[in-house]
């Protein structure tokens, strides 16, 4: 079991008061909600229920709601029968039986159609259901564990949820707190996704972090969260694989360039009825704005390094001074 238990970091007291709800919780036999932002770690402390429970053992699946169809989600979760559709050749198990005597994880919940959510609250309530264009009844031993990013009160109470269903996932909510409520994780987290990539790369060591980089990752807000971190940490160390000295330098975003591509703001649009937005006229002027922009903003980052400057952008040195020359930037 230890070897499946995921490992959660983190020494913030409102963190670890979230991962010891979740130890306590895994032994109950009963639904549950894992809610929080993107990227906080929703999938570890779901999994953490499974492997911290008497289903240990059983079997652990998960479906991304969001990621299918309505008509291929309430197949995919209870199966179907052959010829219950166009193409179902064959009859096929959902997941529902898959996790028999195991967990279910069902993220980003809220997604589900008003037909998927009914079917589930009836697998909660009497542990049945019928296969997609079937009629025999199948019994299953399964818990059910919701994930969500969204208010789901909220959308209950408008109508977008179901109210019944909402009941009973919700006999107990664990809410992961975002990165940027408990800062003192940010660096040990960091270190720890520095290490694992200076091994995946295979360097003789990891050679820390300069006091400008730790600032550059304590202050960013973080809005992805715990993912962001790892996706930025690892990015800086792998730019940085061929130099001695500690990490100095942190690109939070991969897209910043002067020639970052700027689609047309009528690209936004959405909907049949919208009035596609006007292309600005002064198009070369919001260019070397935008230019500009950057160019001041890596300097002030960089302290007036050119070089440190040129780096964040991802350009040359000369490249660099040929752009502040274009825009008469000393």
């Amino acid at each position: 079991m230890d070897d499946a238990l995921p490992p959660i970091l983190g020494e913030d007291p409102q963190f670890l008061d979230a991962v010891e709800r979740c130890s306590r919780l895994a032994a109950i036999n009963r639904p549950c909600l894992v809610v929080g932002e993107r990227g906080t770690g929703k999938e570890l402390f779901s999994s953490r229920l499974h492997y911290l429970s008497g289903r240990w053992n059983g079997p652990l699946i998960k479906v991304n709601c969001a990621a299918l169809s309505e008509t291929l989600l309430e197949s995919e979760l209870f199966g179907h029968e052959m010829g219950a559709f166009t193409g179902a050749q064959r009859k096929r198990a959902g997941r529902f039986e898959l996790a028999d005597r195991g967990t279910l994880i069902l993220d980003e919940i809220a997604i589900a159609s008003a037909a998927v959510q009914e079917k589930v609250l009836r697998v909660i309530e009497y542990g049945e259901f019928e296969r997609v264009g079937g009629s025999e009844t199948l019994q299953v031993d399964v818990r059910i564990v919701g994930g969500a990013n969204l208010d789901l009160p909220a959308l209950s109470a408008s109508g977008k949820f179901r109210a019944d269903l909402l009941d009973r996932l919700a006999f107990d909510v664990i809410t992961i707190p975002p990165l940027r409520a408990r800062p003192g994780d940010i660096m040990t987290l960091a270190e720890r996704f520095a290490l694992e990539m200076s091994h995946e790369l295979q360097l003789d060591k990891f050679p820390g972090f300069s006091k400008r980089a730790m600032n550059a990752l304590q202050n960013h807000p973080w809005p992805g969260n715990v993912r962001e971190l790892r996706n930025v940490v690892e990015r800086s160390v792998f730019e940085q694989a061929l130099e001695t000295g500690p990490i100095d330098h942190i690109r939070i975003d991969p897209f910043a360039s002067p020639w970052r591509p700027t689609g047309p703001p009528s690209l936004a649009v959405t909907g049949p009825d919208t009035e596609p937005a006007p292309v600005r006229k002064d198009f070369t002027q919001a260019v070397a704005g935008f230019e500009r922009s950057l160019l001041a903003a890596a300097l002030a980052d960089s302290r007036h390094s050119q070089k440190r400057a040129a780096n964040q952008l991802g350009l040359g040195y000369h490249q660099l001074r040929r752009l502040l020359s274009k825009h008469n930037i000393h």
